[in-house]
């Protein structure tokens, strides 16, 4: 009887460690699958992977700070920081780093680890494997290091383990958003670099092998076995991390990954650290996303847009038993033209195609009331959007704020037959077969064009009513096609070789809007960062000059930024879609989640808790 009751006891408390993991673990959907991109975003932004990098990569130099709309100093990682000039007017930062700062592995951070971000991210050897390299140009000597000119970085310098200098040139000079140029996180050198290490030789800092002899091992080929390896490779399995969680397991084809608390993280910028001991990120459709989080197979509904789940959320959480928070986008959805394409490098086609498209009703019909048809290249959420239309204050005189408008933008309701006007006078005619040609180059285009679209997003069925027979209708043949979303990004990134004429895709901001790099007509951007393929001087001019800002001028920044937006909309590279209000629906076990103060749910779940049961 005795060893009866032992084992009931040893039973009882097993069960009881079970149910405690269980009531540890949160369960986060979301309608977008991730794509595995966790290590940067030089391989693609998809929103997902976005949260996953917040959730393991951390002890940033920076952090955005939501109330004031700007770049502050991390205080958990910088403990100090002054600013300098040299010799040649070049203004110098030079950063302290707290001591005792740790990888997930209990490794030491030192500042060697963020001068191995900066060299790696920007170095020739990451762009021959396809890498769209960061516009990190400001730095000094980033230019001759990222064109494999130079192995030295002479911007950067190592002054010892928790002290070094960032130098930005004096040629780069203003830059509205310069705090955001020190937003880097340290990357393992040992786990992505193995046999190499960071080394100031006194003129700037570069990566060298760790004997100091022989052949250089910093090569693509090393870089494409220890990041791209499908199965080991840092890009989609991280192993040594610096953020509030480490990556346990991740299925890519489930589109699920598992999460565990980093013990040696020291906290965020707030003094924050995690308590939500696992986190299990998975894709949910829109169609079943409440059902799940009703039945508790889900905790938390991560960005929710489509209008019949928003509804669907809101009724069951008048009963209590589930939350519900809104927060407006700081981004859009669009339809992306490939502007290299003869059938689409004509302005005055990309504008037709958009008077063909009944925005307005694809909106309702999918976003509802809680989607804006889209008016620029921006998100209800942006803070230049949002200063502009009086949602915040101005941070300057009142009556320099109301005479910035966006009443001059290029909008396109539909209107077909002005697109065939459009058409006739650009010189596309219309054939026996109703399609219209024109001779480009000494060649007959058609107008027979082909959109894809994220394969399983319910707005594809939407293009059918509201933009393909109206573009019949004025000569315009559309194919849609749905296409897996990882294949998707590798087109719409231009990391292999596309044959469609359209890219319906949505995409969130960072905290940096700087569109120098995406529409620059660089032969070296226009194949790569600037996806659009649109090469209008103007246009890129507009963008550089809203760069060129000095910070603490918000007013002309505002100014620019407006100006731009007209050109954008004039020029059309991408036709606005929607932009929308976000909701999470979550569990009432979830506590202290202000996802509204954040720019993710994986920063502010750090903050967050859960009760314990069900």
């Amino acid at each position: 009887m005795k060893k009866i009751l032992t084992w009931l006891l040893a039973l009882c408390m097993l069960m009881g460690c079970a149910a405690l993991a269980e009531d540890h673990t949160l369960v986060v959907g979301s309608t977008t699958a991730m794509s595995g991109a966790f290590f940067t975003d030089m391989w693609g932004n998809n929103t997902a992977d976005m949260d996953v990098r917040s959730l393991i990569h951390g002890d940033n130099l920076m952090y955005w700070d939501s109330e004031t709309g700007a770049y502050q100093i991390n205080p958990a990682v910088v403990t100090g920081m002054a600013i300098s000039r040299d010799a040649n007017h070049n203004r110098v930062y030079t950063f302290s780093i707290a001591d005792g700062l740790k990888y997930s592995d209990g490794s030491a951070i030192t500042t060697k680890d963020y001068a191995f971000s900066i060299l790696l991210t920007a170095s020739p050897e990451m762009a021959k494997l396809g890498a769209q390299s960061p516009s990190v140009h400001a730095i000094l000597g980033m230019d001759a290091y990222h064109s494999g000119e130079k192995s030295v970085l002479s911007g950067v310098r190592i002054l010892s383990d928790t002290q070094m200098s960032i130098t930005i040139s004096k040629d780069y000079e203003p830059y509205f958003y310069e705090m955001g140029l020190f937003d880097y996180s340290p990357y393992p050198i040992r786990v992505i670099a193995p046999g190499c290490k960071v080394k100031d030789n006194g003129k700037g800092v570069a990566i060298v092998n760790e004997s100091e002899s022989g052949t250089p091992i910093f090569t693509a080929e090393l870089l494409k076995k220890t990041i791209l390896d499908e199965t080991t490779g840092y890009l989609s399995h991280p192993s040594v991390v610096s953020g509030a969680y480490t990556l346990t397991a991740y299925d890519a084809k489930n589109a699920t990954a598992t999460f565990a608390i980093n013990p040696y993280f020291k906290g965020n910028q707030a003094g924050e650290k995690p308590s939500i001991e696992k986190i299990v990120f998975r894709k949910v459709t829109n169609a079943e996303a409440v059902d799940l989080l009703a039945s508790g197979e889900v905790d938390l509904l991560n960005q929710m847009v489509a209008a019949d789940a928003i509804n669907q959320g809101l009724k069951t959480a008048e009963g209590g038993e589930i939350a519900s928070a809104s927060y407006p986008r700081n981004g859009l959805s669009l339809i992306s033209f490939s502007c290299e394409r003869p059938t689409v490098a004509d302005q005055a086609v990309r504008q037709a195609i958009a008077l063909c498209l009944d925005r307005n009703a694809l909106v309702k019909a999918y976003a509802g009331d809680y989607g804006v048809t889209a008016s620029g290249y921006f998100g209800i959420g942006q803070w230049t959007y949002q200063l502009i239309t009086g949602s915040i204050q101005p941070l300057f005189d009142e009556a320099k704020a109301d005479a910035l408008t966006l009443d001059h933008l290029k909008t396109y309701a539909l209107d077909i037959e002005q697109a065939a006007k459009l058409l006739d006078e650009d010189g596309w005619k219309l054939g026996e077969d109703g399609i219209r040609t024109k001779k480009v180059a000494d060649k007959n285009v058609a107008l027979d064009l082909t959109l894809i679209y994220p394969e399983g997003n319910a707005i594809g069925n939407l293009f059918e009513d509201n933009l393909t027979r109206n573009l019949e209708k004025v000569g315009i043949r559309l194919t849609v096609k749905a296409v897996p979303m990882n294949e998707l990004l590798q087109i719409y990134y231009r990391n292999t070789e596309r044959d469609c004429d359209m890219i319906y895709i949505a995409t969130n901001f960072g905290t940096v809007f700087d569109p120098s790099t995406m529409y620059s007509t660089d032969r070296a951007y226009v194949g790569s960062i600037n996806r659009t393929g649109i090469t209008d001087e103007k246009l890129y001019q507009l963008a550089v000059d809203l760069r060129k800002t000095e910070p603490s001028d918000v007013l002309s920044y505002c100014k620019k930024w407006v100006a731009f937006q007209e050109r954008w909309t004039d020029t059309l590279p991408a036709i606005p879609v929607y932009s929308n209000v976000y909701f999470d629906f979550y569990t009432s076990r979830l506590q202290n989640y202000r996802v509204s103060a954040h720019q993710t749910w994986a920063q502010a779940i750090i903050g967050a808790s859960l009760t314990e049961g069900k």
